[in-house]
């Protein structure tokens, strides 16, 4: 995995943090300092957590467990639809649904209700509706969509959650807690870093910042993602292996039992030949 550089984060102001008086004090430990009444983070312990939560993700992608990514505030959610599609990932990038995590089974209900209005329309069924019945279906198509298009095969409780902004993604954050599912976020210094397991001390609202942290991430989740094809591909071509043995001894006793299946036969008969011999000679003596 690839050393974290500090330069590129000081030049993204992944150190800017929020005003003094707006600060959590459970983030005393990531803040370097103060500066014209604003908190400076330490890019060490960034470049850190970074290193620490990456390496968490890896593992995490090559176990073939999805991550979810979460983020509604403007100048995130063009980065992580983004991310999170290059690495083939669920994400949230519109309001987060109630109940999403917790009550899943009542969302992957209306992930199917998208699947089964896209077959009316393939059968021919939606053509033989009337035009308000048309027009309601494709608005309720186009919500559904909007909201919940981005988890469509996301078909269990994903292994982990990625966060931008865990004070905005408050609900997010609690249901994840509620399932014990692993919560990776970037924390900025209004934020309490204890609600989450895996916290990226870093400026959670600029652009740049969220870029080059997300960017950071997509790498160790591609890194996972091939490893498992790696392995995936190994043990198809161990099973490919076994198969071709295994047809090869199949074979060979099949070649076995033919040729002592023409043995005995060759011996059967050249028994009765003999008999039919010991018939005549008898006969003629008699």
């Amino acid at each position: 995995m690839t050393k974290i550089q500090i330069k590129p984060l000081l030049e993204a102001g992944v150190h800017f943090g929020h005003l003094t008086r707006k600060w959590n004090p459970n983030m005393a430990p990531y803040v370097y300092m103060e500066k014209n009444g604003i908190h400076i983070i330490n890019l060490y312990k960034t470049a850190s957590k970074i290193e620490e939560s990456s390496d968490a993700l890896h593992k995490i992608a090559a176990s073939g467990r999805k991550i979810l990514f979460v983020a509604t505030k403007k100048q995130a959610k063009e980065i992580v639809a983004k991310t999170a599609s290059d690495v083939n990932m669920p994400y949230i990038t519109e309001r987060w649904p109630g109940g999403m995590l917790t009550n899943f089974v009542t969302i992957r209900k209306a992930v199917k209700k998208m699947s089964a209005i896209d077959r009316t329309k393939q059968d021919g069924t939606f053509e033989a509706l009337s035009k308000r019945e048309k027009l309601q279906i494709d608005r309720l198509r186009a919500k559904l969509e909007k909201n919940l298009g981005s988890i469509t095969d996301m078909t269990r409780l994903p292994g982990a959650l990625f966060v931008v902004d865990i004070r905005r993604e408050h609900i997010a954050v609690k249901e994840a807690q509620k399932l014990n599912i692993p919560i990776f976020a970037m924390v900025d210094t209004n934020c309490d870093p204890r609600e989450v397991d895996f916290a990226i001390p870093s400026n959670d609202d600029a652009s740049k910042s969220i870029n080059i942290i997300l960017n950071y991430v997509s790498n160790a989740i591609k890194e996972g993602l091939s490893e498992r094809q790696k392995e995936k591909d190994q043990a198809d071509l161990i099973k490919e292996k076994e198969e071709t043995s295994e047809e090869k001894t199949t074979n060979s006793e099949n070649t076995q039992e033919t040729s002592q299946e023409i043995k005995e036969k060759s011996t059967n008969s050249t028994k009765k030949k003999k008999r039919v011999r010991k018939k005549i000679t008898k006969k003629s003596e008699e």
